[in-house]
């Protein structure tokens, strides 16, 4: 499975990193939401984990931006965020079409659980 992350902290960058690292995952991790874009649309993901706090260039902006350019990606996002969302904006996300949205902190087997539920999706 390939796997695109894009994270601003580089510690949470790390963990994820390790993480997919013990499933031997193949997997992009970037900081950068523009670099993030570039890769979603040049290059083909299974999934993609997305934080939506981000300087300069947030989530939001990562995925209109993706549906812009590359509208059949967005079903492949799921987004990690510790971002505080009401329901209706949980739901204005996955009308856009993402995959689902997870809450952090998240636990290693809980990520590693979600990505395999994802996977069958």
């Amino acid at each position: 499975m390939k796997i695109l992350h894009v994270e601003d902290v580089s510690e949470i960058s790390q963990i994820f990193a390790d993480i997919l690292s013990t499933k031997n995952y193949d997997f992009d991790s970037v900081s950068d939401g523009r670099a993030g874009l570039e890769l979603a649309v040049y290059k083909d993901y299974d999934l993609i984990l997305l934080d939506m706090c981000m300087p300069k260039y947030s989530g939001v902006d990562f995925l209109l931006d993706l549906k812009h350019r590359r509208p059949s990606e967005l079903s492949k996002v799921v987004i990690v965020s510790a971002l505080e969302m009401n329901p209706t904006q949980e739901q204005e996300l996955l009308n856009l079409g993402i995959r689902s949205v997870l809450r952090k902190p998240i636990s290693v087997q809980g990520l590693l659980s979600q990505i395999e539920q994802e996977v069958v999706f």
